[in-house]
């Protein structure tokens, strides 16, 4: 997969992760970006950078732009421009989250984005499920029904702003049951019956 132009992510899109969190759920989607030098592949190793001593997994749904969309497209047109969904881990320095304005530092290193296989999105996306997993145990769950800004919306909303190319990724946020990566786990994110990734975590060689 060619890598994108950039990866639009979404914030507190899940009520309970808000929540656990200690965050207000935002009254629009709020957006940050992920470099496309922070992705990988499966079974590549994400990498707990020195600079952080706290790092965890975000498992998501994302999606894959197919067409151009840009000046507000509505809701059918942002759906009609769907390429393709796909597994995502937003990995996250949580320590340096909570000390930036902002959170290039936070989601942007190096290893930080593993994304699996596209695959085609299905007529409904409210009943793409998302699993992930740690060292086999199931740590989250939940479906794009539950998100607090529903797919087609977000791709409106963000065109509003950016202008969406052919390959770009949009990740739709995490739901509750994050938590910390610690050296010689394994992590996966699965969307039910489309895409998975599964990662191995190293400390800094």
């Amino acid at each position: 997969m060619q890598l994108p132009s950039k990866i639009v992510c979404v914030g507190r899109n899940y009520a309970l992760h808000a929540k656990e969190m200690g965050n207000d759920v935002p009254k629009e989607p709020l957006l940050f970006l992920k470099p496309s030098s922070s992705i990988i592949r499966e079974g590549e190793a994400i990498v707990l950078h020195p600079v952080s001593t706290h790092i965890e997994y975000e498992g998501e749904i994302a999606v894959i732009v197919g067409s151009r969309l840009s000046k507000a497209a509505s809701e059918a047109e942002a759906v009609k421009a769907i390429g393709g969904i796909v597994a995502l881990n937003d990995v996250t320095a949580r320590d340096l989250q909570k000390n930036d304005g902002q959170w290039a530092r936070a989601k942007g290193l190096d290893t930080f984005c593993p994304i699996g296989i596209p695959v085609a999105p299905p007529a409904d996306l409210d009943s793409i499920e998302l699993v992930t997993r740690l060292n086999g145990q199931e740590v989250q769950r939940a479906k794009g029904g539950d998100m607090v800004f529903k797919i087609p919306f977000l791709l409106h909303y963000i065109s509003q702003y950016l202008t969406l190319e052919p390959g770009d990724i949009v990740a739709t946020g995490t739901p509750h049951g994050v938590g910390r990566l610690s050296p010689g786990d394994v992590v996966e994110v699965e969307l039910v019956g489309l895409s998975r990734v599964s990662n191995p975590v190293a400390a800094a060689g």
